[in-house]
């Protein structure tokens, strides 16, 4: 079989051209698989978007050049992608370490082009195999209908049985094989208990023999974030006086339903006094059940451990399996523990219940959002709370980000007169706002190279906001959008970029201690013993 007849030509054309703008810088570095795998699926959707041109062409029965042309014009465009893919290959190296400089990485010996271009080709000719067959199938289906029924007739119903049948093999077979694998991978990971996290002495302790909750129901996540907080002893080594931080964690397998658990988690922290400490913290962990050490141990230095905390684990999946899979399940979880917790908080005295934040981080953050309305707290609110790495389907970042000031940028909005919402990373952006911060404060940790916050499917068909002038100083100036395959870029990095701490979605102690101060003010701190705080927490290494 000639190669000509196997690929089409502006299919070629098309593709290579994708291929080689998917070689340039997106947000999170990239190593030779993970590049190749993009520009596969580059490639793949570059030729997808060819071969459509070519049939629209012919449909609209345009004039087409003679044989002896386009056997010239094959040529031409074969050269003219092979120079084109190499010329990109080897700049990729450079485009990729232009994004490792601004993160303070050192320069990697190579992109490998041969690994991007095998890995590549691979990806394209796997995808190029499948379109092949269901375009088979839907030939198929429409030949055999048109014997019944009218030839358009035929047509649909061939389109639709070929789409019907690929996604009932893909959804039944495919996905709920990789999924069910995927699930208990991660629920032994779960089960798992390591040496040195025995079941706490205390019993004041969550998780000891006198609590509610049992420890082997903890969850890995759960355990690792009771047994590897700070204690007393060690706050006071930079605060120089403090209290045993009060920590209570409701694991997956804790009760069956999240009604139950939210239950738990409230009469848990009534015993272990979580309601007499002046700073109560609601966590909605993140997919796997992972609350940020670096985000809670910030908080508690802060308030020289005077502070109770509580998380309920939805779920033990990745964020983005999660999210897929148990959207609604998060939703419910974070929801219930809101409730419970919010509902008996407001039945206290004003003058002695604490002063009640919300936490989250990725996926947590975007199950906290949706956890109340402000309809149901107007009348009573809250103190705040602070959401890092929002998803970028996260409703109410949604809206403030759209309606933000006239000249702030995307990726670090001003709202209004910043009195209710503020925005901050590494760079500042807290002390920003006309009037004062009010008793009611929601702040968002956000980095401008973080695809999870700024991925987002219009990416396709026009280029996002944050990507305007001015930028922030952690987005390479050479990123530039592209149709279609910025999008891809994006994608990728949200789903296998890496990025080095205080990067991308990788937030680092400081930057929690920079939006705790601000969104709680504690009393007693200036920026030395700040200074301390964070070198302290940049070399926790839990007892």
């Amino acid at each position: 079989m000639r190669l000509t007849h196997f690929f089409s030509t502006a299919g070629l054309l098309v593709g290579t051209i994708f291929f080689a703008l998917s070689l340039t810088p997106s947000l999170i570095p990239r190593e030779g698989v993970v590049q190749g795998s993009i520009s596969g699926l580059s490639f793949a959707a570059g030729y997808a978007v060819g071969v459509f041109l070519h049939w629209l062409w012919r449909y609209l029965e345009l004039r087409t050049p003679g044989e002896g042309l386009r056997r010239v014009l094959r040529w031409v465009i074969g050269t003219f992608c092979v120079l084109l893919a190499l010329a990109f290959l080897w700049q990729a190296a450079g485009w990729q370490n232009s994004v490792r400089a601004l993160m303070g990485l050192e320069e990697a010996p190579g992109v490998r082009p041969l690994t991007i271009a095998v890995v590549a080709a691979l990806v394209f000719l796997f995808l190029l195999l499948i379109a092949k067959l269901f375009r088979r199938l839907f030939y198929f289906f429409s030949n055999k209908l048109q014997r019944r029924v009218p030839r358009r007739i035929a047509t649909f119903l061939g389109l639709a049985g070929a789409f019907i049948l690929f996604w009932a093999v893909f959804n039944d077979v495919v996905l709920s094989a990789a999924l069910h694998k995927v699930d208990g991978i991660y629920q032994r990971l779960d089960a798992k208990v390591m040496p040195d996290m025995a079941v706490p002495r205390d019993p004041l302790k969550a998780g000891s023999r006198e609590s509610l909750l049992r420890w082997q129901d903890m969850g890995h996540q759960g355990r690792r974030y009771l047994a590897l907080g700070p204690s007393a002893e060690d706050i006071a080594e930079v605060t120089g006086e403090a209290k045993e931080p009060i920590r209570v964690y409701v694991g997956l397998n804790a009760a069956e339903t999240p009604a139950q658990r939210a239950t738990l988690a409230l009469e848990e922290l009534k015993r272990v006094g979580g309601f007499d400490r002046p700073y109560l913290i609601l966590i909605t962990p993140t997919g796997t059940g992972w609350v940020d050490p670096g985000a809670i141990n910030a908080i508690e230095y802060l308030l020289h451990g005077d502070v109770a905390s509580v998380a309920a684990q939805y779920s033990y999946l990745p964020s983005p399996i999660a999210l897929m899979t148990e959207d609604a399940y998060g939703r419910e979880t974070a929801e219930a523990a809101f409730q419970s917790v919010y509902g008996y908080w407001k039945t206290l005295p004003r003058e002695r219940r604490p002063k009640l934040y919300l936490f989250g981080l990725s996926l947590g953050a975007l199950n906290s959002d949706r956890s109340f309305d402000f309809y149901d707290i107007i009348d009573d609110p809250f103190q705040g709370a602070l959401w890092a790495g929002p998803p970028f389907r996260s409703d109410t970042w949604r809206q403030v980000t759209a309606e933000r000031d006239a000249g702030s940028p995307a990726w670090l909005p001003q709202f209004g007169d910043g009195a209710v919402v503020r925005f901050g990373n590494h760079f500042g952006g807290y002390q920003q706002g006309k009037a004062p911060w009010g008793d009611f404060r929601i702040a968002y940790l956000q980095h401008g190279s973080d695809p999870i916050v700024f991925f987002d499917p219009s990416a396709a068909y026009r280029q996002p906001a944050w990507m305007q002038s001015p930028r922030a100083q952690d987005v390479s100036p050479d990123l530039q959008w592209y149709p279609i395959v910025t999008m891809l870029q994006l994608g990728m990095d949200m789903h296998a970029g890496i990025a080095p701490m205080g990067f991308g979605h990788s937030y680092a102690p400081a930057d929690y201690v920079h939006a705790w101060y601000q969104l709680v003010a504690p009393p007693g701190w200036d920026e030395k013993k700040l200074g301390r705080l964070k070198e302290k927490l940049l070399k926790w290494n839990p007892r």
